[in-house]
């Protein structure tokens, strides 16, 4: 059984066949919806789609690792990071 690989060519071809949108319009749809998700949780916010998931940021302090090629620690800077938190109807799907 071969899986399936979504990407946004694959979304925006769908929509365009589905509802008779141009190829150029879906396109443009797909990539709004994820324009916005992305400039939420740039801005610190989150962007949450029922019975998909939460998308938001995450800070990660600075903290200490180690190199893994000589064995030095060295000092990891604190950074920020996108984080993702699959709904419940999401997570019984996959199930």
């Amino acid at each position: 059984m071969a899986t399936k690989v979504v990407t946004k060519k694959t979304l925006a071809d769908e929509l365009a066949a589905k509802y008779g949108w141009t190829k150029k319009d879906a396109n443009e749809a797909v990539n709004y919806v994820f324009d916005e998700i992305a400039a939420a949780v740039k801005k610190g916010g989150e962007a949450s789609i029922n019975g998909f998931g939460k998308f938001s940021q995450v800070k990660k302090k600075a903290r200490t690792g180690l190199n893994p090629a000589t064995g030095e620690k060295i000092k990891i800077k604190a950074t920020k990071a996108p984080k993702f938190k699959a709904s419940k109807t999401f997570k019984d799907l996959v199930k």
